[in-house]
């Protein structure tokens, strides 16, 4: 019997201003309605079909303070006021970032939202019935489509297609508030159920092994740029692992058994710091497997099985996805018919079947669990339905979590020492090989370097709130859009999570951060 283990991870960086409470960007809000309950709701419709579900700790926060009313983004705010009432900045604002969806797969399937959309390309100019159907239409077309048929109320919207009041447009907001709400009982109702395994990640998705050490950067790639001083901070790798087990123990009451380290990024010098939290299982990249056991060719036999990490520390399993066919579903299925790349996917499954008859193999699809919707008619829900309908008649594979699998196929293979690298051809360059980059760390080093002081004297909740925002800024996000970062948002947000911890620490921030870090 084939066996499958599908693991989506549910991710967005840390947005909210520690100071304001204010966030810039809304897409924990959008996701969030688009993709999180949604993606677990539709397991209703097929027992058979077992998932792990892989969330971060610092995504369900966010979670848990828009439900809370504790934060809000711009672009709800702007969304709840009245359109009579914008200003001029507000309306250029609203031009700029209510399209912000897919045209084709989205915008295009709603005439008035359709008609607007060429309405701003024209340059023509928007009244104040546009400006209403605008603010309505984007928050009521990132809403997942199956929400959409399911509530009367949106239906009715829908069909009014224009023309909406302000009622209406209160209504899909509070709509929205509704679904973040049930996201989180959701996970924990279908947890106990037993269909689904939740792994998690750090608290703020940090990448482990340069918090460890930045030179572990020159152990995946020789040729790493990097920053001017070692980081080198393996308590903080500690505490954001022991911060996220301790979260989802509150949440869920009970302990996590996996871990999705953030970008599937490891080396040797995290593995104590897994192990002693607890975790059993971690999954990463198949490029890892292979460099660890120095092998130049792609072997199936070893990727397709757990493998074991055994330390003096303790033991840990590892899982390898197979990055094809997880590539399959992030970045190729979506131009297909669904009916195409379902019957393609399990002619994959079947070769691999053949390939291992006699045995108990296990698939590893570990991919980016929202992103990858938006590009999919239907946000993807016409592709899984069929495929996990194929999936539930199917006579040769069976899904299964991570966990369930380990407790009847124990770990035959032992790895001796855990190459260094992450998902992205298996090194760390999307965190640091560019000077913006290796100039982010520089600065994140001086601002850590401060809790380092002994003479330091803050009240307690100054001096968690000073630890929290470090932590946010060890998240990886900020070094990934360094040197890729189309609008400077990320710039933006993370220059201010560190003049928010300087002010915090009761000092002036430094002039640097008054200017882009890339000027």
């Amino acid at each position: 019997m084939l066996n499958l283990a599908f693991i989506f991870h549910m991710h967005q960086p840390y947005y909210p201003d520690l100071l304001t409470h204010k966030t810039e960007l809304p897409w924990v809000r959008l996701h969030g309605v688009k993709d999180y309950l949604d993606m677990v709701q539709i397991l209703e419709l097929y027992p058979k079909i077992h998932k792990t579900f892989n969330v971060v700790p610092s995504l369900l926060e966010q979670v848990e303070d828009y439900v809370s009313g504790k934060v809000q983004d711009r672009f709800f705010e702007l969304s709840a006021k009245k359109a009579q009432e914008l200003s001029s900045e507000d309306k250029s604002f609203i031009l700029a970032n209510f399209f912000s969806i897919n045209k084709d797969k989205v915008i295009s399937l709603f005439p008035r939202y359709y008609e607007l959309y060429f309405k701003k390309h024209r340059h023509q100019e928007f009244n104040t019935q546009d400006y209403l159907d605008l603010q309505t239409w984007f928050n009521l077309a990132w809403i997942d489509p199956s929400f959409r048929l399911r509530f009367p109320e949106l239906k009715a919207l829908i069909a009014k297609g224009r023309f909406f009041t302000e009622e209406e447009k209160a209504i899909v907001l509070d709509k929205q508030l509704a679904i973040l709400k049930d996201i989180i009982p959701n996970y924990n109702k279908f947890r106990e159920s037993g269909q689904i395994e939740l792994s998690v990640t750090p608290y703020y998705h940090p990448i482990l092994p340069l918090l460890c050490s930045t030179n572990s950067a020159k152990e995946a790639n020789r040729q790493s740029l990097l920053p001017n001083q070692e980081f080198r901070y393996p308590q903080d790798a500690q505490a954001q692992i022991d911060s996220c087990v301790k979260f989802y123990q509150e949440r869920f009451k009970t302990a996590p058994l996996g871990m999705w380290p953030s970008e599937e990024s490891v080396s040797e010098q995290v593995l104590p710091a897994i192990i002693a939290s607890g975790i059993k299982w971690i999954v990463t990249d198949e490029a890892i497997l292979f460099k660890s056991l120095k092998l130049k060719k792609r072997d199936t036999r070893l990727l397709y099985q757990p493998h074991s990490l055994k330390r003096g520390e303790g033991e840990l399993k590892i899982v390898f996805r197979d990055r094809n066919l997880s590539d399959l579903f992030g970045f190729v299925y979506h131009s297909w018919k669904a009916e195409n790349a379902v019957a393609d996917f399990i002619l994959h499954l079947e070769n691999i079947h053949k390939a291992f008859k006699d045995e108990d193999p296990l698939v590893t699809i570990a991919m980016d669990g929202e992103n990858a919707w938006e590009y999919y008619t239907n946000d993807g829900h016409d592709f899984l339905n069929l495929l996990y309908q194929r999936l539930s008649e199917s006579e040769f594979v069976k899904t299964t979590t991570v966990s369930g699998y380990l407790e009847t196929h124990p770990a035959k293979s032992q790895i001796k020492h855990l190459s260094a690298g992450s998902w992205i051809y298996g090194n760390f360059n999307k965190w640091m090989n560019h000077p913006y980059k290796a100039k982010a760390w520089d600065w994140l080093l001086s601002a850590r370097q401060e809790l380092d002081n002994p003479g330091l004297k803050l009240a307690n909740e100054q001096l968690a709130l000073a630890w929290k925002q470090i932590y946010i800024l060890e998240g990886s996000d900020w070094f990934w859009w360094y040197g890729e970062d189309p609008d400077g948002a990320f710039d933006r947000l993370y220059r201010r999570h560190l003049s928010n911890f300087y002010t915090l620490l009761g000092k002036n921030p430094p002039d640097y951060l008054k200017h882009s870090l890339t000027t």
